[in-house]
């Protein structure tokens, strides 16, 4: 299974939240590919210090990571789009309308699946599944009051607090998504 991350330059957000992902699943991340890309990034841009530091502190490997541009693609061929915001969902979708059911934001994601009832995922036992049903049962669970909640801000040039709130706030949703991929995989 692709799992591409998405945000704008592909030094911050995106290439944390393939990192985390990859540690929060431990093992079972050799299951997948998981990618990034950004919709104004600079191909081979090496990840932001903070970020990358962000990154190491939860466990990620950042030293290797080069940022690429989001091409249409890149997006076509993943099978969850996991995005920082719902702009870069509208980006993706753009490039690739067929992604649309399998793009979120990454906190829109996790949202879904705690909101779901512990027998909607009774009989889902593959990641692809995870992702139709997920995309499936996104309208059943209630929409946060401020839509820009499933958006996850942007770091870039920000204090190191602003980079320590944001890694956590990615790590608590990939914590859910990673928990949610285990259990089927």
């Amino acid at each position: 299974m692709r799992i591409l991350f998405v945000c704008s330059g592909n030094i911050c957000r995106s290439p944390l939240g393939a990192q985390v992902l990859e540690a929060r699943l431990g093992p079972a991340a050799a299951a997948h590919v998981i990618e990034s890309a950004g919709t104004i990034a600079d191909d081979g841009a090496v990840m932001d210090g903070a970020a990358a530091a962000q990154s190491a502190r939860l466990g990620g490997s950042p030293d290797a990571h080069r940022s690429r541009y989001l091409t249409e693609q890149i997006a076509a061929s993943a099978d969850l789009v996991l995005t920082a915001e719902r702009s870069h969902r509208a980006a993706t979708v753009q490039l690739a309308p067929r992604a649309s059911k399998r793009a979120f934001t990454i906190k829109q994601f996790a949202r879904v699946l705690d909101g779901l009832e512990p027998g909607d995922l009774a009989d889902v036992h593959t990641p692809e599944a995870l992702v139709e049903r997920v995309a499936r049962l996104r309208g059943t669970v209630p929409p946060p009051v401020d839509p820009t909640a499933d958006d996850v801000d942007d770091p870039y040039r920000r204090s190191e607090s602003t980079h320590v709130r944001v890694a956590d706030e990615i790590d608590a949703a990939l914590t859910t998504i990673a928990d949610a991929l285990r259990a089927v995989s």
